[in-house]
């Protein structure tokens, strides 16, 4: 906290707009905070670091839903540590995103009617930095609308000169460590990207193909195999059954005709072929299926290549040219005429990979590439959860976790991209292969180049946690802020991001984890809980929303739907709710001020203060408690509702409302309770400020006079509890609701006087017969007064005078009907469960609905009756 937050305030300016508006307030605002530094981490400090790194959105990306729900949490978080005296960095930067960046500059070319390599490799790089300067990072500055409290000073990009230094560094390492290496091996292939892409990039999903069931060979030496794909067939190079199959004992070994082709193939016995699956005979493709290089590494099969990189088939023959699904078509046609196809079944429905980028169906494909051997850095990824080192919260997701790393496998780092990290290997022309770090000078001279790929963006990314903190230098910021503190993402990147910082923190950072705590999150989803999508038509703009309600409503949603691990849905009926509790917080803070609100001096002694200040600050402290305990185990939702409750409910709806007598009285009482106002004031808006930011600073400052509630300190439970107090002012709210329902079940107006005697005497409720009166609108008993009700609540009695105020007769005649209805609702209810054949045949929901039914008119029943014995005699 600054000196000048440290000072006594001075008396603070009251007046306050009569309503709040957001888009007035926000931007301003946070423009303020940046230019005062309060987002700035020292890396001199000697205050306790608390570090997060900002999951680094693609340059390519704009802000939505998912983000901005994760970076308000990130937000809270960073900012209540702030307020809590630790020097606090949140440090935000993007992502390169190689295959999105460089498909939108393809496409910008295409419109010009030219392709990257009419520009060349040189001038394409340069062609996308000028698209990034100018179109790239929107999403930078729809951070700040959202009041990310971010280090903008030290915000990173992972093609930066710092960020691209340790790319090469770490690949050097691990390739003088024998962790990276280059092979051929099946890889998944995107012909529209032109690109291998790791398995986590493969999105799954069930399309309509077709199942067709072919014979191979001629007279008794046939076999019948199945495929989805026909037009690999021409890349077969064997068959295989299982060794134990009787069926085929007789081929295992032999040679068979492959339709179509002038070759024969071999029938190879493999246990990996289910006899159970199909006529347990299996086509080979070694070059175009990874269970089938498998099986060809085993028995040493050749390995033939039928497409070319955009899936067009490259085989001699009537097929060549023909683009895959053309070709499968023609192939199957083919083998129809020659009577080949045994059977077909269309549609069949089945799972196909797709590129999560462009969609476009995936092809495995083998080709040769550069890898990282995974085992030894999964196995310490591994360890460190199951060490506690890390934490991963909730706890639960453990288990997706080590599913991951326990079974990781090799991973294909090698882009054939032009936007990205060249892999940093050059060739000679002697068969020479040397790989040059960031500080060594690559081989010149006739016949060297470099490798073409560039590497997996996840590669940089995976450096994420230390390459921003400047790695791998020893910089300040490194031995300041590393390990990093929590890292908040979704569970749905656990594979992609999370586990490679792990692999890479702990290698890099000689076994030291990149953080301390994995604190996931689920996704956001639409308010009948769907996923958001665009073909989906559900997809929501939150900048839209901001527009609307304001920034706060927007975060408050969020947060208020935020349980750990668990989807999020989100509709905009909770978005304007939320935008009601910042015009509550407003308009009771702007009733306070003009009712002497402050915080100056010291709070007055409890002895001075009356049951319903004791019974404020009472529940005051034991929500700082409960919000403290909700944030370290980040229950975000818990503790926004808390917040929530205690704000709307017992601050302004009981505490502000109860005041009111005692402010109107004036007096000492009267400067009392202004006092403890103040202080109420003062710690909740404190304590909403890290998920409302802008709203809880506007009135903070306002109140307090201070400079800032983003450097304020943040509240710590003084310990102070009066149960007694607690307990009488939950009487004096027990009487108020009853006599509340009451008069609303007699359809009285809420302004609507009504005379009314309270015998309080003896009871704690003595000292509130005011407040009372003042709340339920009870005028004083005249000397007609004549008691038509009387309601005995917590101890006490109120007694009603009606008359002239409802029509009794008809009243009674209402309720009665209303008994009859649900006197025949119960009776039909009761009648259905004791039917024995009935219940015997009803499915349960029906049973347990007509149960519903029953309580419900148990209850309707009992409720009417106390409201007719309540009404004097017609």
């Amino acid at each position: 906290m600054t000196e000048n937050a440290q000072q006594q305030p001075p008396a603070p300016d009251t007046e306050l707009p009569t309503q709040y508006a957001p888009a007035e307030v926000e931007g301003a605002l946070y423009e303020r905070w940046v230019d005062k530094g309060y987002f700035a981490a020292d890396a001199k400090s000697d205050k306790p670091p608390y570090t997060i790194v900002i999951p680094p959105p693609n340059v390519t990306g704009s802000l939505h839903l998912g983000h901005a729900f994760q970076h308000t949490l990130m937000d809270a978080l960073t900012r209540r540590k702030r307020m809590q005296g630790f020097e606090a960095l949140w440090l935000p930067g993007m992502d390169h995103a190689g295959i999105a960046t460089q498909n939108k500059v393809e496409q910008q070319l295409a419109e010009e009617g030219k392709s990257r390599h009419d520009l060349g490799r040189e001038e394409f790089v340069e062609r996308v930095w000028q698209w990034k300067e100018e179109y790239g990072g929107k999403i930078l500055g729809q951070m700040r609308r959202l009041g990310d409290g971010v280090d903008w000073d030290r915000e990173r990009f992972t093609m930066d000169e710092g960020l691209s230094k340790a790319v090469l560094t770490i690949f050097k390492k691990l390739y003088d460590d024998e962790l990276i290496y280059r092979a051929e091996r099946i890889i998944n292939w995107c012909p529209r990207c032109l690109t291998a892409i790791s398995d986590i990039e493969v999105e799954y999903q069930e399309d309509d193909g077709e199942l067709v069931s072919i014979k191979y060979g001629e007279g008794d030496e046939t076999l019948v195999v199945a495929t989805t794909r026909a037009e690999t067939m021409l890349g077969d190079t064997a068959v295989a059954v299982h060794p134990d199959d009787e069926r085929y004992q007789h081929l295992i070994g032999k040679r068979i005709k492959l339709p179509l082709t002038d070759r024969s193939i071999p029938v190879v016995a493999d246990t990996h072929v289910d006899p159970e699956f199909g006529t347990g005979a299996v086509k080979v493709t070694p070059a175009h299926d990874p269970n089938d290089f498998a099986i060809g590494q085993r028995h040493g099969l050749e390995s033939i290549t039928v497409m070319d990189e955009r899936a067009v088939i490259t085989a001699h023959g009537p097929f060549q040219g023909l683009d895959r699904f053309e070709a499968r078509s023609a192939i199957v046609a083919a083998l129809r005429s020659q009577g080949r196809i045994v059977a077909e079944k269309r549609p069949y429905v089945h799972s196909v990979g797709h590129c999560s980028r462009c969609k476009t169906t995936i092809e495995p494909r083998l080709s040769m590439q550069w890898w990282v051997k995974v085992g030894p850095l999964a196995k310490a990824a591994g360890d460190a959860v199951r060490d506690g080192r890390v934490k991963i919260h909730p706890e639960d997701m453990s288990k997706r976790y080590f599913d991951w790393v326990d079974n990781m496998h090799d991973w294909c780092i090698s882009r054939q991209l032009w936007w990205g990290h060249r892999i940093p290997v050059w060739y000679g022309p002697d068969g020479e292969v040397v790989c040059v770090g960031p500080d060594e000078e690559p081989p010149t001279g006739e016949g060297w180049r470099q490798d073409t790929d560039v590497l997996d963006t996840w590669f940089s990314s995976g450096l994420w946690p230390f390459s921003t903190l400047g790695w791998p230098e020893q910089t300040e910021d490194l031995r300041k802020f590393y390990p990093t503190d929590v890292l908040l993402t979704g569970h749905d990147i656990i594979f992609f991001w999370v586990a490679r910082m792990m692999m890479f923190g702990l290698y890099a950072m000689d076994g030291e984890v990149p953080f301390k705590t994995i604190a996931l999150t689920g996704l956001v989803r639409d308010e009948r809980g769907k996923k958001m999508s665009k073909s989906f038509g559900n997809v929501v703009d939150p900048l839209d929303w901001m527009d609307k309600y304001g920034s706060d409503a927007v975060r408050f949603t969020l947060a208020r739907g935020a349980n750990p691990g668990t989807d999020v849905p989100i509709g905009e009926d909770w978005v304007q709710a939320s935008r009601n509790f910042a015009n509550k917080i407003w308009n009771a803070t702007r009733f306070a001020l003009m009712n002497g609100a402050t915080i100056e001096g010291p709070l007055p002694e409890p002895s001075q203060m009356s049951a319903t200040d004791r019974w404020i600050l009472s529940r005051l402290n034991k929500t700082v408690a409960q919000v403290d305990a909700y944030y370290e185990d980040f229950q975000f939702a818990k503790l926004s509702d808390a917040l929530f409750h205690f704000a709307w409910d017992e601050v302004f709806d009981w505490y502000v409302e109860l005041s009111k007598t005692t402010f109107q009285a004036g007096g000492e009482s009267a400067k009392v309770s202004q006092r403890v106002l103040g202080e109420v004031l003062d710690i909740t808006l404190k304590l909403l400020h890290p998920i409302v930011p802008f709203v809880t600073d506007t009135l903070w400052t306002t109140l307090t006079g201070g400079e800032s509630v983003v450097i304020a300190d943040w509240p710590k439970d003084s310990g102070f509890r009066d149960a007694a107090a607690e307990r009488e002012i939950e009487s004096l709210q027990s009487v108020i609701t009853e006599v509340r329902r009451f008069r609303a079940d007699q359809g009285l107006q809420p302004g609507q006087r009504v005379p009314a005697r309270l015998t309080l005497d003896g009871t704690a409720l003595a000292p509130h017969e005011a407040a009372i009166r003042q709340l339920l609108r009870l005028q004083p008993e005249g000397e007609s007064f004549s008691a038509t009700a009387t309601l005995p609540v917590a101890g006490a009695t109120v007694a009603l005078d009606l008359s002239g105020t409802i029509d009794v007769a008809a009243e009674r005649k209402r309720l009665a009907k209303d008994l009859a209805a649900a006197e025949k609702e119960k009776a039909q209810a009761t009648a259905k469960l004791g039917n024995e054949a009935f219940l015997a045949k009803a499915p349960d929901n029906v049973v347990d609905k007509i149960r519903g039914r029953l309580a419900k008119a148990d209850e309707d029943i009992a409720r009417i009756q106390a409201q007719l014995d309540r009404l004097p005699p017609a």
